[in-house]
Formats: structure tokens, sequence, C-alpha cells
């Protein structure tokens, strides 16, 4: 009879262990929905926003300038999380993401509204890298896709949703609320973390001089500063060289400089730091620097159906633009599916080897685009972009668990947040090359007379000329070669430098 009460006692604490994990796990849910949402809900109600506001010549630094606050502030928070715990920092990003959506919708100004939309991507990049980093520290190996997968399902669906959802509520409401709904799904996932996630005691590092103490710790503030300066000033480069003046010109010339001296600045104030913001082991331990470079590639190949692909539904198919909204998103449909099924690859063959199986069916796939008919149906790219889901969610998932395994939790949310920096920044450069890419097509093909952004206005005012729409085709066949070698990139980037078996740890 006296051993009851413990075994009671210890199903009572597992029982309320796995309600407090399933609360932090709906309050990750919640706080990745709000990251997602707010990467797609402005677009569509830029045109009310603009028609209030004004700043029709700067709009694009709506998506811009949080794009540039998220990732260069995923190193520090990765960091930090590593330093202080994941708690602390996720409550601070969500609040800052929050304060961030409040001060966006009371913006008088389109200059206002773009600070404050920095303001929320500085948060939101707490949200990104602290919420991968949570989903490993609170499932072990072997469960850890069941976690992936949810994150993975929640972001598709944001994205997918968000467009409808901004454009629902500018027609019907007002532009201000799609910031303002920000705040009750906010509110709830602070709740949830406040109330049920519970970080275990970690040992404090002692003190290599006194052993009998405590080492003191430090935080990198000029470290941090820098990677903020070197990250702000290259990724704007990238984003404005060939929108807002011509890539050789002064003020991109001017950006780069600048942007390679504060990196030799980074390098510089890292090296001598205690407890550096972006520590060197990340690029010197192989699965690192190899899981970094091949999701730096995926960024990159992202960009050709998540930017071109609905102008050349609409332009060459001659779909409606819900119609051309549609044939893009299947690959959020097929993508987690496949990321939840990947794990029974990668527990055969593992980790390396699933991911080139992954982008090795994706480069075929990127390759086989330019040689679809012309004009061609909507079936083909649709089917093309449903095995693109299903490839990635074989090639990402394993990588981004494969290389949390790899590490402790006192190096986890860094390496986290090293490959979302890559992973950002890919995208950030992939935009920059195929719209130049693009530009450069168009204006061959069409003697000079036209630009993406030319043929993009012009789908308003109706189907646009046989010469214009196989103009287009030529393009976005271009940009999907290009989006091919970036996966073959990332392809023979894991086949030469990860190791075949990643140096899982014990758990």
């Amino acid at each position: 009879m006296g051993s009851t009460k413990p075994a009671i006692r210890g199903d009572a604490d597992r029982r309320q262990g796995a309600r407090r994990r399933g609360a932090v796990v709906a309050a990750l849910m919640l706080a990745m929905a709000l990251a997602a949402l707010d990467s797609t809900i402005v677009s569509t109600a830029v045109p009310q926003i603009v028609g209030d506001l004004g700043g029709f010549s700067v709009f694009s630094w709506l998506f811009s300038g949080y794009l540039l606050a998220v990732t260069v502030s995923l190193p520090v928070y990765g960091k930090l999380s590593d330093t202080f715990g994941r708690k602390p920092v996720l409550v601070v990003g969500a609040a800052v993401f929050l304060l961030g959506s409040l001060l966006c919708a009371s913006a008088w100004n389109m200059a206002a509204l773009i600070a404050f939309r920095v303001v929320q991507g500085l948060g939101g990049g707490a949200l990104q890298g602290t919420v991968q980093t949570l989903a490993a520290d609170l499932y072990p190996l072997a469960e850890r896709p069941k976690i992936q997968s949810k994150l993975s399902t929640v972001w598709a669906v944001s994205a997918v949703a968000g467009p409808g959802l901004g454009g629902v509520l500018a027609a019907y409401a007002d532009w201000r609320w799609i910031f303002l709904v920000n705040l009750p799904i906010g509110a709830a996932a602070l709740w949830l973390i406040v109330r049920h996630l519970h970080e275990p005691e970690r040992e404090t590092p002692q003190n290599a001089e006194n052993p009998g103490s405590t080492a003191r710790t430090r935080v990198d503030w000029a470290g941090a500063l820098a990677v903020f300066a070197a990250g702000g000033v290259l990724l704007t480069a990238l984003v404005q060289g060939g929108v807002a003046w011509p890539w050789l010109s002064a003020p991109s010339l001017a950006l780069f400089a600048a942007g390679l001296a504060l990196a030799g600045v980074v390098v510089w104030v890292e090296r001598r730091a205690a407890q550096p913001i972006i520590p060197g082991w990340v690029w010197r331990r192989r699965t690192i620097a190899a899981v970094n470079l091949a999701l730096g590639a995926l960024g990159l190949l992202m960009v050709a159906p998540s930017v071109f692909l609905p102008t050349y539904a609409q332009s060459v198919l001659g779909l409606a633009p819900v119609a051309a909204g549609f044939v893009l998103s299947v690959w959020t449909l097929s993508w987690p599916v496949s990321a939840a099924l990947s794990q029974h690859v990668y527990r055969r063959i593992g980790f390396r080897d699933t991911a080139l199986l992954g982008i090795g069916l994706a480069t075929l796939i990127l390759f086989a685009f330019p040689f679809l008919p012309y004009p061609g149906s909507w079936w083909q790219p649709t089917l093309l972009m449903l095995l693109l889901g299903g490839a990635l969610g074989l090639f990402q998932l394993p990588l981004i668990v494969g290389v949390q395994s790899t590490v402790g939790w006192s190096e986890r949310g860094t390496t986290t947040a090293s490959v979302l920096f890559c992973r950002q920044t890919g995208q950030t450069l992939g935009a920059s090359l195929f719209g130049a890419v693009a530009n450069g097509v168009l204006a061959a093909r069409l003697g000079g007379a036209g630009d993406l952004d030319s043929v993009t206005r012009a789908l308003d005012a109706g189907t646009p000329p046989a010469a214009t729409r196989l103009a287009i085709a030529d393009a976005v066949h271009t940009v999907y070669l290009g989006a091919a070698g970036a996966a073959a990139l990332a392809f023979l980037v894991l086949l030469l430098l990860a190791p075949r078996r990643f140096p899982v740890l014990n758990e």
C-alpha cells in the first residue's frame, strides 16, 4: 500500500507536465502564426494604406524594413536565449512585436508606419528564432518532427490565409485592423508562455580566476551593435540595388563598401569578445556550416516560385489573381506533409542523405519548369509546385532537426538563429539577384521597353500583348533555371561538406 501514493503522484506529475507542455506548444503555434501572418497580411492592403497615408514611392519599405529588422536581430536573440534562457527572450520579443503592431495601427504617415514596422521586425526576430529553439528544447529527438511539422503547418496556413485576411480587413473594416488583429493572438501567446513555460535551472559557469564563485554573464553589446550595423547596411544595399538606384551607381557601391567594412568590424569585435554574439564555432563545425550554407541556398531558390510564379500565372496562363494564388499555395500543402513524414526516411538513411534526396528532387523539378509548353495549362505548374513542396519538406526539416540535435542547450539558440539568419539572407539575395535577371531578360526581349514592375502594373489594365507574355515566360523560365542552380549548389554543399552521419548528442 505504501508504494501506491508515489506511483499515483508520479502519474499526476506526468499528466500535469503533459498539459503544461501542450499549453506551451499552443503558445509557440500562436507566436509562429503571428510571425508568418505578418509577412503576408500587409501585401493586399497596400492600396488602402497608400491611399490613406500617401508615400507610394517608399511603400516597399513596409516589407523591406520588417525583413531587415527580423534578419539582423536573429543572431542577437539566439545568443541572448542561450545566455538568459528562452522564456525572457520570447516574452520580451512578443511584447516588442505587439508594441510595434499597436504603433503601426496608430501611424499618421508612411514614414511613421515604416519606422513602426521596423519595431515589429525587432520583435519578430525573437519570435522566429526562439520558437524554433524551444521546439527542440521541449521534445527529444525521436519526437521532434511532431512539433516541427505542426509549426510548418501553421506557417503554411498563415502564408495562404494572410493575403486573403488582409484584403478582407482592408476592404470591409480598415487597414489598421491588419495590425490590431495581432493583439489578442499575441496576448494569448504571452499569457500561455508566462503561465506554463518553466525552464529548468541550468548550471551557472564557474569563474576561472576564482573557482569558488560563479562567472559574471557578459552580453556582447558591441558585437550586437556591429552585427546590426553591418547586416542592416548590406541588406539595404541588396534590397534597394537595381530598384531605387542602379547596381553600379554611387549609392549602391558606397553601401556595399560600408557594409563590407562593417563586416570586418564584426569579425574584429567578435574575435575579442568573451561571449561573442556570433561565435566562431558556428562556422568551424562542419555540420553547422554545411547546414547554414545549404539553407542559405534554400532561401535563394524559394524566391523563384514565391515572387515570380503569381505574375507568370496571371500574364502567361491568363489566370485571375485568386487562381494564380492557388497555383502558388499548393506547395504549402505538400511541404508540411512531407516534413512530417521525413522522420521515417532519415531514421533509415540519416539526416544528410534524406536532405540530399529532397534537394536532388527539387533540382530536377525546378529544372523542368522552363520546359513547360507555352502558354500551357494551369495544372502543369500546379503539379510542379505540389512536387516541389514535397521535395523541400524532405530537405529542410531533417537539416533543422539534425543540426539542433548536434548541440546542447547552451548552444541551441545560437545554432538555430544562424540557420534562420542564413535562410533569410538567402531570400534577400535571391530577390535582388533574380529581380535583376528577370528585368534583364525582359529588357532584352522587349527592346528595353519594360521591366518586371512595369509589366506587373500593366496586368491591372488587362491581358498583356502576346510579345509581352512571351517575354515574361522567358524571364520566369530563366529565373527558375537560376533557382535550379541554387538547389544544385545546396546539393553539392551537403555532399562535400556535411558529414554522412551527423554527430548527434545523447539526450
